[in-house]
């Protein structure tokens, strides 16, 4: 007997994301944030913290556009959480490495950001921005396939 797939309907029978009605400027307007942190996560002069901290906003928008263009948005608790969880809801079970990966980023941005500094190097801040850029580009590919109504 196999384990039943868990769906986003039945996040939103749990009350954990509710409907959320997308458009094409609302999608484009969240890829050119994804857009200005990439650029901006890539300048070394900027600290590793922040930078990882850019990095981690850019994959957190591409997941939210995920969810966005799905018709659902997250209720505000734990809204990165799920938000990041429902990436391998929506791409694939394949993508359920890459959402703990970013899970992973969350917990370490929030220390960085609340708690203390120094706690990256650029090498890890290169990661998730090599990380980011592909996510972006497998992003952009199924928006185009899938909800192409969503795109300028």
């Amino acid at each position: 007997m196999s384990a039943r797939k868990v769906s986003l309907q039945d996040w939103l029978n749990n009350r954990w994301i509710r409907n959320h009605k997308s458009s094409a400027q609302e999608i484009n307007n969240l890829l050119e944030i994804v857009e200005r942190d990439i650029k901006d996560a890539d300048y070394r002069k900027v600290s590793p913290d922040w930078r990882f901290g850019i990095a981690y906003n850019a994959a957190l928008k591409l997941c939210t556009i995920l969810l966005y263009a799905e018709g659902f948005r997250p209720e505000r608790n734990l809204a990165h959480y799920r938000t990041i969880q429902s990436m391998p809801l929506i791409l694939g079970t394949n993508k359920e490495e890459d959402a703990n990966y970013l899970d992973t980023c969350r917990v370490k941005r929030n220390t960085l950001e609340y708690d203390y500094a120094g706690g990256v190097s650029h090498e890890e801040a290169d990661e998730l921005l090599d990380f980011v850029s592909e996510l972006k580009k497998e992003v952009v590919d199924w928006i185009w396939n899938k909800h192409p109504g969503l795109m300028k």
